[in-house]
């Protein structure tokens, strides 16, 4: 119970960035700059009930949550703001970028220890980053952390479902909560959760005791989605074990199936209130139940000519509204560079007489149309810019016009007989329909609307999407690059593996 009177200081951050080992496009701080990047009073400002956290992403996200809950504390708790960096899912981050993010929580720790002390930190990551060379580089952020505040200072973790799960990511924290959606939208209720319990642990009264497993599981459970059988049933005993007053938080990780760490595998984190039996029992069963569900694989994706022809069939699904087909083997949302066009060949192939839209990223096309008049006729050729594996495909059509989004940069839009065209030149993150409305393309009159997300789409687009597609060609987030993944030990569905305790213990360091 801290002894003195003064108000509480608890220094916060944000670096959040997921990683695609395959991805031919490496990440680096411009990725963050162009994309979110505040710090201080505006930071502050942001994450105000008034405020917008996450432009062109989400109003209200983990730092909304976390100061939402410094308010619900009154005086007795300070927020202290450092910096917050979101960037858009791309190949693993340079090693001077990530030294870069090290130093500045480094340096931004010790003005704050100066200024008044630190008496907690939230940090808010993601828990898939990569960067080459560094084998844990989140790791490495609440290292630096724990080098300026010391042994004693409590440090809370907020991390993406999909966070690959060590030893070091959830024992050099105090403790660590996750996502418990997918689509994720409880961004705001996870920092507040994390921001509660960090906020009775500085005040004494709570202490927070973590247990953890870990499975040598890649993929499993159906389509993941929480709403969905098998993961409902799971969420939902989750949330019954939190009505324990001694429970504080129960968490379930699917990890990222794109990173670098060769102990990839899903896991089950519990923290109790000083009470590490209980811990260790809830811990067991939740991975006992997370087990169960190996063998409820996704459905196999159709190829694109078989996902064309699925929905030319959906006759009733594009006169109510548009059949949603997700490019699952350039997900940018996952990290593909977005610049394939192998399913854009077999559309200006196959459904030729079908009003599709669709994203592509090709910065050297939108210079060299970015300032020729609306209605012009445009010859192009798209793709091989950044990946040499996406054939390079040449079209003919008229410019529909242009414009400038704060995390996109600047795109234009062409016609090609019937297939509208948004070339972008950062992400085509085509996970909302104001993608294509803002520049005056109505999802609502589309046959396809081509989308660049495994999930976040089906939140976005549920006003018109009247059927999910996933179409899958070939390239950086095909399920099958797990057999491409050096992992350390057998893992399912890789291979062939029949207990998950034996790899489980060996993760934690218990044999």
């Amino acid at each position: 119970m801290p002894t003195s009177t003064r108000p509480q200081r608890i220094a916060f951050c944000r670096i959040s960035q997921e990683s695609n080992a395959f991805s031919a496009l490496p990440s680096s701080l411009d990725d963050f700059r162009v994309t979110h990047w505040y710090e201080g009073d505006e930071l502050l400002a942001r994450g105000a009930r008034d405020g917008h956290e996450a432009p062109g992403f989400v109003k209200n996200a983990e730092l909304s949550g976390f100061l939402a809950a410094c308010a619900e504390a009154g005086p007795r708790i300070v927020p202290v703001p450092m910096f917050s960096v979101w960037a858009v899912p791309s190949g693993p981050l340079a090693h001077d970028a990530w030294q870069h993010l090290c130093d500045r929580i480094t340096a931004g720790l010790q003005d704050a220890m100066k200024a008044g002390g630190v008496h907690g930190v939230y940090l808010c990551l993601h828990g898939a980053l990569a960067v080459w060379g560094v084998p844990e580089p989140e790791v490495g952020f609440i290292r630096a952390a724990r080098a300026v505040v010391g042994p004693d200072v409590p440090i809370a973790v907020s991390l993406d479902m999909h966070a690959i799960i060590t030893r070091d990511l959830v024992e050099e924290p105090t403790f660590v909560v996750g996502y418990r959606t997918n689509p994720h939208r409880d961004h705001a209720q996870t920092g507040r959760r994390a921001g509660a319990l960090l906020i009775r642990t500085v005040l004494g009264t709570a202490k927070p005791t973590l247990a953890w497993r870990s499975l040598p599981l890649a993929l499993g459970g159906g389509t993941t989605l929480d709403f969905l059988q098998p993961m409902r049933g799971l969420f939902r005993a989750m949330r019954r074990l939190e009505k324990d007053p001694r429970v504080l938080a129960v968490s379930l990780f699917q990890a990222h199936l794109w990173g670098t760490h060769p102990e990839l595998g899903w896991a089950a984190v519990v923290v109790t209130d000083d009470e590490p039996a209980l811990a260790e029992h809830h811990a067991e069963d939740l991975a006992d139940s997370l087990w169960e569900v190996r063998h409820d694989q996704a459905p196999a994706f159709p190829s694109a000519a078989e996902a064309i022809g699925q929905a030319r069939s959906a006759i009733l699904a594009r006169r109510l509204g548009t059949v949603c087909m997700c490019d699952a083997s350039d997900v940018v949302g996952a990290g593909a560079v977005g610049e394939s066009t192998l399913l854009l060949a077999a559309i200006r192939g196959e459904a030729a007489d079908l009003k599709v839209l669709f994203p592509f990223r090709d910065a050297l096309v939108v210079d060299q149309l970015w300032d020729k008049p609306v209605g012009r006729r445009v010859d192009v050729e798209l793709g091989g810019r950044v990946d040499p594996t996406s054939p390079r495909i040449g079209l003919s059509g008229v410019l529909l016009g242009s414009d400038e989004q704060p995390t996109l940069g600047r795109r234009v839009a062409i016609q090609v007989g019937t297939t509208s065209i948004v070339i972008t030149k950062g992400p085509p993150l085509a996970w909302k329909p104001a993608f294509y409305g803002s520049l005056g393309l109505p999802v609502r009159r589309a046959d396809i609307a081509v989308v660049k997300s495994f999930f976040p789409f089906r939140l976005y687009f549920a006003a018109w999407n009247r059927k999910t597609i996933y179409a899958r060609t070939r390239g950086a987030t095909d399920f099958d690059r797990l057999l491409d993944l050096e992992l350390a030990r057998p893992t399912w569905p890789k291979d062939p593996v029949a207990e998950w305790r034996p790899a489980d213990r060996a993760r934690r360091g218990l044999t």
